[in-house]
């Protein structure tokens, strides 16, 4: 009989033991960067180089994750950033994700900055089956779900955006001589790509282009060539440093186009204030975030909260940064995501649950934004607002608008 008890205890505590195990979810080989109190998330972002200007993004994402972690995390678990600076250099990219992923093992890629240095790690990033989520771009081609399952972007498409601004340049002008200026990478060259979805036959008559290399001192020689060109309509679509100084040379030529900038650059801290807010004045571009310097923000429920998060985890921070506010906005969609995965940690569930978002309200987005995704639909965020600065902040220019193939 002792040993019939013996038997029965064991075999009762083998049961418990397999259902403790089939409740907790696997944190074994096949959950890399996932342990029993941690998630490994990993980040590239230039904190120093040409782009650096956007390095408040990853100090912004790593302090949303302190206040998580001091939440007590999600499912049980602390997150574990990583954020390493890449320089804004396509190589340094990649040598620096595969240390995420190879040595210290990451679960999951998030926001990783810049067009030219995502599309260097795309491949191999699908090849390792990594969740590469909510990019620090709006580069069109990271919505290709078919090509790259493990691959979603978060910021609206350029290539829409530059679309919104050929539909209200053709309404102001049926007959316009369109100058773009970009970047020579998959970030500029959907502008061009844009304009010419809605221009159609008449691009080549209506526009001239002139690119620059991030590498290049200045792009005044290009502004000017531009104007020379006898251009009435000027876009922009330039990182901050180089559109802060497209913003003055057009100022010192006394040239006044009808003036577009990329939604990237327009922040007071790194594009405006550089360039002279009176010079700025009469730009319009295109939003999806609120702008921190509206006056009439100060009962905004999510401004609030935002501003809360600001002064207890970043004092000192410049709040006049737009960036902030699309760190903040992205740092809550991740966050939502992590939720959803209900501690189910696989990479193949995080994807899942990244393609499973429904009209998810996020506090620092424009009013009546919603995020959406589906394993069909890569493009969290579809629409935009115009706005145009008129010397202090941007002042909308009516409701919120999407592209010609949305």
């Amino acid at each position: 009989m002792p040993r019939e008890g013996n038997a029965r205890k064991g075999s009762l505590l083998a049961t418990v033991l397999f259902a403790l195990a089939a409740a907790t979810p696997a944190v074994a080989d096949d959950t890399p960067g996932v342990t029993a109190t941690e998630i490994k998330i990993g980040n590239t972002n230039p904190s120093s180089g040409p782009a650096s200007a956007y390095s408040v993004i990853a100090k912004l994402e790593s302090a949303f994750f302190k206040m998580v972690n001091d939440q007590g995390g999600v499912a049980g678990r602390k997150i574990n950033f990583i954020s390493l600076d890449d320089g804004y250099s396509p190589p340094k990219t990649l040598e620096q994700v595969r240390r995420l992923i190879e040595q210290d093992r990451v679960a999951l890629l998030f926001n990783t900055t810049g067009a030219a240095c995502n599309s260097a790690i795309e491949r191999y990033v699908n090849q390792k089956q990594v969740p590469h989520l909510f990019l620090g771009t709006g580069a069109d081609k990271f919505g290709d779900y078919r090509h790259y399952p493990w691959t979603m972007g978060f910021q609206p498409s350029y290539r829409t955006e530059a679309q919104i601004y050929a539909k209200y340049i053709l309404k102001e002008n049926p007959n316009p001589k369109i100058a773009i200026l970009y970047q020579n990478d998959d970030f500029g060259k959907d502008y061009p790509a844009g304009m010419k979805d809605v221009l159609g036959d008449n691009f080549d008559r209506m526009v001239v282009t002139a690119s620059y290399e991030t590498t290049d001192p200045t792009i005044d020689s290009q502004v000017t060539s531009l104007q020379a060109a006898g251009a009435d309509v000027l876009l922009v679509a330039a990182s901050p440093k180089f559109a802060a100084q497209a913003i003055r040379k057009v100022h010192d030529l006394d040239w006044k186009p009808l003036f577009f900038m990329t939604y990237t650059s327009t922040s007071m801290a790194s594009v405006i204030n550089p360039a002279g807010p009176q010079n700025a004045i009469g730009i319009i571009s295109a939003g999806f975030v609120k702008d921190p310097a509206d006056p009439n923000s100060g009962n905004d429920i999510g401004m609030n909260e935002w501003r809360d998060f600001m002064a207890k985890y970043m004092p000192g921070a410049d709040t006049t940064d737009g960036n902030y506010l699309t760190a903040y906005a992205v740092s809550k969609a991740m966050l939502q995501v992590l939720k959803q995965c209900e501690g189910n940690f696989t990479r193949e569930n995080i994807m899942k649950q990244a393609a499973n978002l429904h009209d998810l309200e996020l506090p620092t987005l424009l009013p009546g934004i919603r995020v959406n995704t589906s394993p069909t639909n890569y493009h969290p965020i579809r629409q935009l607002q115009l706005g145009k600065f008129d010397g202090t902040h941007w002042v909308s220019l009516g409701d919120l608008v999407t592209g010609a193939g949305n």
